[in-house]
C-alpha cells in the first residue's frame, strides 16, 4: 500500500507535500470567502481542498512508514534552515494527526452543505466556508510544525476562525453569541498562557526550534525559568485540550453552533490541542524532568479521572442530545490524558488510539444529530422519539456510534478502551483499570437514555410528516459508522499507528 502511494505520487507532491498541505488551505479560505453566489462555489472548492489534503496526508503517511520505526521528515520553510528558520516536522506521531484531521474535514465538507443552507443566511455562507478553511488550515499548522511560536500562530488562526464559525449559529441559535464569546475568552486565556510559556523557554534557551529546545533544555532543568514555562504551557494547552476543570467553554460551543461546525470541532480540535500537549511533554520535555513526572502523577491523573466521573455524571442529567455528548467529550478527553499520564509507550499508544477512535465516533454521532435538526428541528431527548421507525438509516448509525462510545465489544471504542486498561494494569494501576470501567457504565446510561427515546419511545407527534436525512449527511456518516465496525473488528492499522506514535516519542525520553 505505501510503495502504491509512493509511485502514484508525482515527485513534486512527495517534495513539497508538507508546504501544499497548509498553503492550499491559507490561500483558499479568503478567496472562497469572497466568491459570489450563494455559497455553492464556495462548497465546491472547500470539498476539492480538504479531499486533496487528505491525498498530501497519504503521502506524509507513506513517506514516514516506508522506513521501520517511521522516518523523519524535515521541511525547512523558504530555505532557511532550522533552528533559524521555520520547520515543518512531520514524524510517525503529528502524521496520525494529519490523517485524522484532513479525513474528517473532508467528510465534514460533503456532509455539511445541507445543513450550512438551512442554518446559515445565504450571504454570509462564502465567508463561513472561507473561515471553516482557515480554521482547517490553522489545526493542520499545529500539528505540522517544529517550531513553538508558529504553534501559537497557527493555533491562533484556527481559533478565530473557530469564534467566527460558532457565532454565524446565532441565525438558528441565538445563545450561539454567549456562547462564541465564552469560548473567545478562555480560548485568549489559553492561549495567552502559552505563549508566556514559551517566552520563559525562550528566556533560559534562546531557540524556538522545538527539536533545538529539546537538547538547550537539557542543560538547563533546574533553571526555574524553563518550569515556569512549562507551567503555563500545560495550563496554556490543558485549556485549549477541555482539560477538566478548563472545559467550562466547551459544552455551549457545540451545543448552539451550527452543526457543521460542531461536527467538525468535537472530531479535531480537542484532539490537536492533545497533541500539542503530549509533543511538548515527551519531545521537548522529558519524564528525565523531576517536575514533569510530578505533574503527570498530580496534575494530569486526578483530572482525567475527575473528568471522566464528574462529567459523565453530568451527560446522564442533560435533556439536550448535543449537551449530553458534549459533555461525554470532555469525559473522554479524561480516557486520553488518563493513558498519557501513564508515561509508558504502552499507555501514549492507548491515548491515541483512543484520541483517533474518539474523533470517528464523536464525528459519526453529532453528524446524527445535524440529521434529526435538519429535518425534525430537535436536539433534545424528547424529539428523538420514535425516529428509530421514521429514520432507521439515520438512527442505526447513531446507534452504532454510541455503542463505540460505550465501548461494546466488535467497536472502535471497545478497542482502544481495551488498550487503556491494558496499559493501566501492565502498569499495576488497578484502581484506575476500575474507574474506566466504570465510567463505561455511566456512558452505558446517558447513552441508553438516547437509545431508549429513539428504539423503544413512540413518536411525540406521529402526525408529523417523517424522512431520512439528505443523502449527502447520510454517505459521510455512513463512512464514520463503517469505521468504528472496522476498527472494531480488525483495529491493527489504527493500532499500529498509535505503536509507531507512541515509539517515535518513546526514544525520545518515555520510559
Amino acid at each position: 500500500m505505501i510503495d502504491f502511494i509512493l509511485q502514484l505520487a508525482p515527485a513534486w507532491a512527495e517534495a513539497h507535500a508538507p508546504a501544499l498541505i497548509i498553503v492550499l488551505p491559507l490561500l483558499a479560505g479568503p478567496i472562497s470567502a469572497f466568491l459570489p453566489g450563494s455559497g455553492r462555489v464556495a462548497w465546491v472548492m472547500t470539498m476539492i481542498v480538504t479531499g486533496l489534503c487528505t491525498l498530501l496526508s497519504l503521502i506524509l503517511l507513506a513517506q514516514v512508514r516506508s522506513v521501520e520505526g517511521g522516518a523523519v521528515i524535515s521541511y525547512a520553510m523558504g530555505g532557511w534552515e532550522p533552528p533559524y528558520g521555520i520547520e515543518f516536522r512531520i514524524d510517525a506521531l503529528n502524521v496520525l494527526i494529519l490523517m485524522l484531521v484532513s479525513f474528517i474535514a473532508f467528510l465534514t465538507s460533503i456532509f455539511g452543505w445541507p445543513t450550512i443552507r438551512a442554518e446559515i443566511r445565504e450571504e454570509k455562507r462564502a465567508m463561513f466556508l472561507g473561515a471553516f478553511q482557515v480554521c482547517f488550515m490553522g489545526l493542520l499548522g499545529v500539528a505540522i510544525t517544529g517550531d513553538a511560536f508558529n504553534l501559537f500562530v497557527f493555533l491562533e488562526l484556527s481559533s478565530i476562525a473557530t469564534y467566527v464559525l460558532v457565532a454565524l449559529g446565532a441565525g438558528r441559535d441565538r445563545r450561539a453569541l454567549p456562547a462564541a464569546i465564552n469560548y473567545l475568552l478562555m480560548g485568549t486565556i489559553g492561549a495567552s498562557f502559552y505563549i508566556v510559556g514559551v517566552g520563559f523557554l525562550y528566556a533560559a534557551t534562546g531557540t524556538l526550534n522545538m527539536a533545538d529546545l529539546a537538547l538547550h533544555l537539557q542543560d538547563t532543568s533546574g533553571n526555574r525559568a524553563v518550569q515556569v514555562g512549562f507551567a503555563f504551557i500545560l495550563v496554556g494547552l490543558g485549556l485549549k485540550a477541555a482539560m477538566f476543570p478548563l472545559h467550562q467553554w466547551l459544552p455551549n460551543a457545540y451545543s448552539y453552533s451550527p452543526s457543521f461546525v460542531t461536527a467538525f470541532l468535537a472530531a479535531t480540535a480537542t484532539k490537536v490541542a492533545i497533541y500539542a500537549l503530549v509533543r511538548f511533554l515527551f519531545s521537548v520535555f522529558s519524564l528525565e524532568y523531576l517536575f514533569e513526572g510530578a505533574s503527570l502523577a498530580l496534575i494530569l491523573t486526578p483530572m482525567g479521572i475527575a473528568a471522566m466521573l464528574a462529567c459523565s455524571f453530568q451527560a446522564i442529567f442533560q435533556t439536550d442530545v448535543r449537551r449530553t455528548l458534549a459533555y461525554s467529550s470532555v469525559a473522554q478527553v479524561g480516557y486520553m490524558l488518563l493513558g498519557i499520564s501513564l508515561g509508558t509507550a504502552a499507555g501514549i499508544s492507548a491515548g491515541m488510539f483512543h484520541l483517533v477512535n474518539h474523533a470517528l465516533m464523536k464525528g459519526a454521532l453529532f453528524m446524527a444529530v445535524a440529521g434529526v435538526v435538519l429535518t425534525y428541528q430537535g436536539s433534545r431527548i424528547h424529539d428523538f422519539a420514535g425516529l428509530g421507525r421514521s429514520a432507521p438509516w439515520t438512527m442505526t448509525a447513531f446507534a452504532i456510534a454510541s455503542l463505540s462510545l460505550i465501548g461494546v465489544p466488535l467497536t472502535a471504542g471497545f478497542q482502544s478502551k481495551f488498550a487503556l486498561v491494558s496499559a493501566l494494569l501492565e502498569s499495576g494501576w488497578w484502581w484506575a483499570a476500575l474507574v474506566v470501567v466504570f465510567s463505561s457504565v455511566l456512558a452505558v446510561i446517558y447513552m441508553g437514555r438516547i437509545l431508549q427515546a429513539v428504539f423503544f419511545k413512540p413518536p411525540n407527534n406521529p402526525q408529523k410528516r417523517h424522512r431520512e436525512a439528505p443523502l449527502l449527511l447520510l454517505v459521510p456518516l455512513w463512512v464514520l459508522a463503517l469505521a468504528n465496525i472496522w476498527i472494531g473488528i480488525n483495529g491493527n492499522f489504527v493500532a499500529g499507528l498509535a505503536d509507531d506514535a507512541a515509539q517515535a516519542l518513546f526514544i525520545g525520553g518515555a520510559r
